[in-house]
């Protein structure tokens, strides 16, 4: 037994644990890469794959940037839309209840991490049909001991006997973790998802796009919880009303993740997966490493936060006018809401910053195609996966020395 905690603690010291959030590969679509081979036959579908820019679009997406960023919004302006954010956004919400976004279906396909590790079941999630669930969902589940793709380096060799030994003393340490960082009255006293064995967080839940996705997800895990937010009172409520809405596995709240301040309805330390999909965007530049970093705190080591968002030259970016630009790459919509457009660099260092490591870190870039008005439009979105490190607590340390004293 004594050596199986050595070997595990030497792993958890060097980083060698078995996870399943490895490299930059590009997830295969559900029905198979789409890749535009053919220029002649762009206009056969309507969004093509993993699109190579050439120097002159990269150019005139570059000037297209310059001309739209010339004019700057008037700074009583741009503190207006600061301190009023959660008013646009509750107008937004308002006006489109939830027939704005689609439901983010493809959420599995891209973060498996959303379900825990040790999840075996194959059962089909609600609206969740794709092929990949149906065909592939063992691989989701086995990556924490061989990939299953040819892009994925072969870091862990499959072996029952050792991966077994580590992740309990990955559970060992994590609830350890956990514990040390709960302060207050919710050391002791219950909360939302205090019986959970598996928390997920959505942060900027919108009127449920992923909420729903997720939770016909997690309806086949047990201990499972679902933890979602969102500034916008409006759009909780519509969380709240929906009819697939479940208490028992699901907890809305308002929340403003830019005050530092104002506490969760749980300790910190706790979460499994932090789900940070098109809404740190949203969020004034300035402020976004400080809600990056307190997001951190809330992730039990091992834990990961999940990253997509606009990437620099999306169309989005390109089609502003003049006199939108708040500051560099920072944009205000006619409806008062903002949005940022990031880089793979800029996104790598304001996660690393907040302690975490960096497990994925992409640009997705896309072709979108309006077939009947035959127009080219490009998609470019960041994605990442940043995950906090393992590491021996005081109380580990003294075990692990201790147990090295016994030999």
């Amino acid at each position: 037994m004594n050596v199986i905690w050595r070997n595990s603690i030497s792993c958890l010291r060097i980083g060698q644990v078995p996870h399943r959030y490895q490299s930059d590969y590009h997830p295969a679509a559900p029905l198979g890469s789409r890749i535009l081979t053919d220029p002649t036959k762009v206009f056969e579908h309507n969004m093509w794959d993993h699109m190579q820019w050439s120097k002159e679009e990269e150019e005139e997406a570059r000037k297209k940037v310059e001309e739209n960023s010339a004019v700057r919004v008037l700074l009583e302006e741009q503190v207006k839309y600061e301190s009023e954010a959660s008013k646009y956004w509750d107008t937004f919400y308002k006006i489109h209840k939830n027939k704005f976004f689609k439901n983010r279906n493809w959420l599995l396909r891209e973060f498996p991490e959303i379900l825990p590790v040790d999840q075996k079941t194959t059962e089909k999630a609600g609206e969740l049909s794709w092929d990949h669930v149906k065909t592939n969902a063992a691989s989701c589940f086995s990556r924490t001991h061989g990939p299953n793709v040819p892009e994925e380096k072969d870091h862990y060799k499959k072996n029952s006997g050792s991966s077994n030994g580590q992740s309990k003393a990955r559970s060992n340490f994590s609830n350890s973790d956990s514990e040390e960082h709960r302060k207050g009255p919710l050391k002791t006293d219950l909360f939302p998802g205090s019986n959970a064995t598996f928390r997920v967080l959505e942060v900027g839940c919108g009127a449920g796009n992923s909420v729903f996705p997720i939770l016909n997800i997690l309806q086949n895990v047990p201990g499972s919880f679902l933890y979602c937010c969102d500034f916008a009172s409006e759009a909780v409520e519509l969380v709240k009303s929906h009819s697939s809405y479940r208490a028992a596995q699901c907890s809305a709240f308002v929340h403003d993740v830019c005050d530092d301040g104002l506490p969760y309805p749980f300790p910190d330390g706790i979460l499994d997966v932090i789900l940070l999909v098109f809404v740190l965007s949203s969020i004034h530049p300035d402020r976004m490493q400080s809600v990056v970093n307190r997001l951190s705190k809330l992730l039990k080591p091992g834990g990961m936060l999940l990253f997509r968002d606009y990437g620099r030259y999306d169309k989005t970016q390109l089609r502003f006018k003049k006199g939108c630009c708040l500051s560099e790459n920072f944009y205000v919509r006619g409806d008062g809401t903002r949005a940022y457009f990031f880089t793979k660099g800029e996104v790598h260092n304001m996660f690393c910053k907040a302690g975490l490591d960096q497990k994925q870190n992409l640009v997705d870039r896309r072709l979108q195609v309006n077939r009947k008005k035959q127009v080219k439009m490009h998609r470019v979105w960041v994605q990442g996966k940043f995950q906090k490190p393992l590491h021996l607590t005081q109380n580990s340390s003294k075990l692990f020395f201790s147990l090295l004293s016994d030999d």
